[in-house]
């Protein structure tokens, strides 16, 4: 669980609250079920119109990779490659064979590796990784739309609540001394759905083509360190092409480590 994000979360809405109270209002002020009922339900209701259940149906997992820490190490990659490098010049590509049975190995790197051990053919293996790799990035996308689809609806829902609430009060002008009261609770679906949009909808979004961005460069480094093992590339110039993938500091921080092995 990635706790930056449940935090970032709880200051974001927190931080709301706390200034409402400052300013002498009560939590008790913001709570309106009606108002939840229209800007949550309202929302579901037309993203669910908007996509077809076949993506839909995966909202759970989508969710949890938001949520989940994902630990990106590009210099440990790299090194890992160079090691498979230095075994291969000096075993042959069949002694890649002892690696596949790593479990915890990525797929993707072994399915790359199974095909360079199967004796296929580069621009096949290269062919093939590329086409998994559009895949896996138009599945995350996919999943963005859908909260993006959701900060866009919920803003919307929220003024649609507002507008209801304040069609009941003019409907009910006999009492003026309970129209404050009753326009204030209008207006909390507004905050509703400004509120969800902007701190949990549209973050969330943000968040998956981020983590789309670092995991489509992992994946593009692998299939280029596999490329360069098949053909028989020395492990320092593999390093040196893959160095392309890290920032100056990092590669600084490389250059380092390798100085000191």
């Amino acid at each position: 669980m990635d706790i930056g994000i449940i935090v970032s979360i709880i200051i974001g809405f927190g931080s709301l609250v706390f200034a409402f109270i400052e300013e002498g209002g009560s939590p008790t002020m913001l709570m309106a079920f009606s108002a939840a009922v229209i800007v949550f339900g309202g929302t579901i209701g037309a993203v669910g119109i908007s996509f077809p259940m076949s993506k839909l149906k995966n909202i759970g997992k989508i969710v949890g990779v938001a949520f989940k820490t994902r630990n990106t190490n590009i210099k440990e990659q790299i090194e890992f490659f160079k090691e498979l490098s230095v075994k291969t010049r000096k075993n042959g590509l069949l002694s890649l064979e002892s690696d596949l049975t790593n479990d915890s190995m990525d797929p993707f790197i072994k399915k790359g590796l199974q095909m360079v051990v199967d004796g296929v053919e580069p621009s096949a293996i290269r062919g093939i990784l590329e086409t998994k790799l559009e895949q896996l990035s138009e599945r995350h996308h996919d999943g963005a739309a859908i909260f993006e689809a959701a900060g866009g609806f919920s803003p919307t829902m929220g003024i649609i609540g507002t507008v209801m609430g304040l069609v009941q009060v003019l409907g009910n002008l006999s009492d003026p001394s309970t129209l404050g009261p009753k326009i204030a609770v209008a207006f909390i679906a507004t905050l509703y759905g400004v509120g969800t949009a902007n701190l949990l909808w549209l973050p969330l979004a943000n968040k998956l083509k981020a983590l789309d961005k670092e995991e489509l460069l992992e994946k593009e480094l692998s299939i280029e360190a596999i490329m360069l093992i098949q053909e028989g590339a020395n492990p320092n110039t593999l390093v040196s092409k893959l160095e392309g993938f890290l920032t100056e500091n990092e590669v600084a921080e490389l250059n380092a480590n390798n100085a000191n092995a």
